[in-house]
């Protein structure tokens, strides 16, 4: 029996520092599920483990991309499976750690399969959202998808405000000639491991706290040098994201530093929100604090092998 130690929960929480104790522990590997963290490019932004923890354990899928490539949950999900089919031949527990739900249902519970989109219809759809925005693409899925457009009002309201999601139900709408959630709820694909999910949680005051710090800390270690070297490149799909849009508008004179950094703690608070709310709708969680002893969590994941 294989088992897949995944461990969840919200940014700046503790989950790399617990997956390398957990590695350390069972003498095995970490798969990332962080889809920020997958571009060589995007360091500083997406708090990259340091080079001292990436070595204290054997991590996958951590820069391993280019914001040049155009990389979806779907290449992740087929790749991800691959590599660890190879790691459980070596060891049967592997561990998978991220804060992208999206990522993290593709590899637990498999991803639905959808056709590929010509790279002019993602060209044209880019172009019409930088010059009309957000309000583009809600009416563009409400017309092309209207029940999808009603779910997401419905159940998860701040998806209608996320531009690389948006843009993504809107390129499968016009590329394929269908709508989006005519691909969605295909049957589950089996997986070949056990998972054991472990969530860490804290008060929302400390959350944020510890995201304001994080912030902090990326503008001390050159998060705005790293912002402005991308600054070219900046309608790229990786780069739609927060730490680095609010800095791109600082370069454009919209606002001052200050308050883009404000921006960016207060959107990734935000960001935070959303994380915990998918997570607190993923089944067979086991929840910890995030000050929770290592060994602690270590005796529960045993006491289900």
């Amino acid at each position: 029996m294989n088992y897949l130690i995944t461990i969840i929960g919200p940014t700046a929480i503790g989950k790399t520092s617990l997956s390398i104790a957990l590695a350390q522990h069972f003498n095995c590997d970490i798969v990332s599920c962080d889809s920020r963290q997958f571009f060589k490019e995007m360091r500083i932004g997406t708090a990259v483990p340091s080079e001292e923890e990436l070595a204290s354990a054997t991590h996958h899928f951590i820069q391993n991309k280019s914001i040049f490539e155009n990389y979806t949950v779907g290449d992740y999900e087929k790749e991800a499976i691959i590599k660890l089919d190879e790691l459980f031949l070596k060891n049967n527990i592997q561990i998978m750690v991220g804060g992208s739900g999206l990522y993290v249902d593709a590899i637990l519970k498999g991803f639905d399969d959808f056709p590929d989109i010509d790279n002019s219809v993602r060209e044209k759809i880019n172009a019409d959202f930088e010059q009309l925005g957000i309000d583009y693409l809600q009416s563009k899925l409400k017309e092309l998808d209207s029940d999808y457009y009603q779910t997401i009002a419905l159940e998860n309201p701040q998806t209608l405000q996320n531009p690389q999601r948006m843009k993504r139900f809107v390129e499968v709408c016009i590329g394929t000639g269908k709508p989006y959630s005519s691909f969605l709820n295909q049957k589950k694909k089996q997986r070949r491991f056990t998972p054991i999910i472990i969530g860490l949680e804290a008060e929302r005051e400390i959350i944020y706290d510890r995201i304001n710090q994080r912030v902090d800390i990326m503008i001390a270690e050159g998060l705005v040098n790293e912002a402005e070297s991308l600054l070219p490149h900046k309608e790229l799909n990786a780069l739609q994201t927060v730490g680095y849009r609010e800095l791109f508008d600082y370069f454009n004179g919209d606002i001052t530093l200050d308050f883009a950094i404000d921006e960016i703690k207060k959107n990734t608070r935000r960001f935070s929100k959303r994380q915990l709310t998918w997570f607190k709708r993923t089944e067979n969680v086991k929840w910890f604090d995030f000050k929770s002893d290592a060994n602690d969590i270590i005796s529960y994941i045993k006491s289900k092998l």
